[in-house]
């Protein structure tokens, strides 16, 4: 059976279908978002029971690149597109990792970290871009003029696309805000060959930038941030390997840090296809999780969605969630709706702690992640979320890409467990000294 997906408006008064490879990122009447809508009717043809086997059977033995965790889900995502045109690196099939001690230390009997970070380029965002590319090698195999591909990033997102990129023999061109990304995250776009643009402003301004260079048709740069749907294709599928990872079942809530919300809305899509479908027997509720410096979702949700603004972002730690005007707003908004979502907000100081505790139950968490944990803690202490609920907070990033981030934190006096290095003395009995010390006498 053939299945079919298209380009829509978000807006319900615009009916209109477009083709899924055409160059447009807005409905052409309201300007509003697009969304992919798949032939839901094609779809239901096969029963909730042969989707899951189908997909626990290519997770676990497929030809290339079936087994990656996205083109798994081939039927869901990007249907049309030929094998040829699929770019993988191996993308998803991430660890669910029960996290029973930490989630004891923050007062809920089931905690689960999904973890995104070890996927690829380390972020989830490998999980968009894999499609996004793959897309663009479709389009060009079908004749659409494209010279590179283009994205604005806080940093995760230029590493994605440079490396995917680079994998298809497509050219990409970042924009970065400088000096506000980790070095990490910087030689990521650099070693793939990517065009870097280090521009004087923030992740906003590098936003309104790369969409002013990218709405001009001539121009041939196609667009990959989060506002292409097509990215939410490939990230809804952390909502997929989720159930799948608890053999099926959803679990009560998910919380997700949230920068420019593209996420938000991907595993809000990727819930409701399952359920829609039969793989699930309910929708989880969704918690979004921001830094307080950058948190205009939070400010809205305060409002009952009465007043939705962007603003200014300040410094944060959590710099690649450091954005006050995020592009996927609408569809964020609709998924918190649809699930019965909350918003919450953690303080610097809040986002160091949350990190460092939870590095200290083996885990070594970026600071979105640990946004997300200490939001999570609040919610508990509120009793919005129950401490015998079953909750998985999707770990975004590797630490290793922040390590200036913990690095400073355990310096000196970065916080109650900070765990600077101790000099010691090279000779035997300074060392019996310092151990005994720190451990206790044997």
């Amino acid at each position: 059976m053939g299945f079919r997906a298209f380009l829509r408006s978000a807006e319900p008064s615009e009916p209109e279908r477009y083709d899924l490879f055409s160059v447009m990122y807005r409905a052409p009447v309201s300007g509003a978002l697009l969304d992919v809508e798949h032939d839901m009717a094609a779809l239901e043809a096969r029963s909730g029971d042969t989707w899951k086997a189908l997909f626990d059977r290519r997770r676990a033995r497929a030809p290339w690149p079936l087994s990656s965790g996205v083109w798994s889900k081939l039927e869901w995502v990007l249907p049309e597109a030929a094998h040829g045109s699929l770019v993988s690196l191996g993308e998803g099939n991430t660890p669910l990792l029960p996290v029973p001690e930490l989630g004891r230390r923050l007062g809920v009997e089931q905690l689960h970290l999904k973890q995104c970070g070890t996927t690829h380029t380390g972020s989830f965002k490998d999980l968009g871009m894999t499609v996004l590319v793959s897309a663009v090698v479709e389009m060009k195999r079908r004749g659409v003029p494209i010279r590179a591909v283009a994205c604005a990033s806080t940093g995760d997102t230029s590493a994605a696309l440079a490396a995917y990129g680079a994998a298809a023999g497509v050219p990409t061109v970042v924009f970065l805000p400088k000096g506000k990304i980790t070095p990490a995250q910087l030689v990521q776009p650099l070693a793939h060959g990517a065009h870097v643009l280090e521009l004087d402003t923030d992740f906003d301004g590098c936003m309104r930038l790369v969409k002013a260079v990218t709405e001009n048709p001539d121009c041939g740069l196609y667009l990959a941030n989060s506002m292409n749907p097509l990215r939410i294709e490939g990230q809804k599928t952390v909502a997929i390997e989720i159930a799948q990872d608890l053999d099926w079942q959803s679990p009560d809530w998910v919380v997700i840090p949230g920068g420019n919300l593209g996420n938000v809305s991907a595993l809000g899509a990727g819930f409701d296809m399952m359920f829609r479908l039969g793989l699930i027997e309910r929708r989880p509720r969704l918690a979004v999780a921001q830094a307080q410096a950058a948190n205009p979702l939070f400010r809205a949700y305060q409002t009952g969605f009465q007043r939705i603004e962007p603003m200014v972002a300040g410094p944060t730690v959590a710099s690649a969630i450091r954005i006050g005007d995020p592009v996927s707003m609408p569809r964020a908004i609709r998924a918190l709706r649809a699930a019965d979502g909350v918003v919450e907000e953690a303080t610097e100081a809040e986002i160091h702690e949350a990190a460092a505790g939870a590095d200290r139950t083996g885990l070594f968490t970026c600071p979105h992640t640990a946004v997300a944990l200490a939001s999570l803690k609040k919610l508990i202490a509120k009793g919005v979320i129950d401490g015998g609920a079953r909750v998985v907070v999707v770990s975004t990033a590797h630490g290793l890409k922040f390590t200036d981030f913990k690095a400073a934190y355990h310096a000196g006096d970065g916080g109650p467990l900070s765990n600077p290095p101790e000099t010691v003395a090279g000779d035997v009995d300074a060392i019996r000294r310092a151990l005994d010390r720190r451990l206790g006498h044997g």
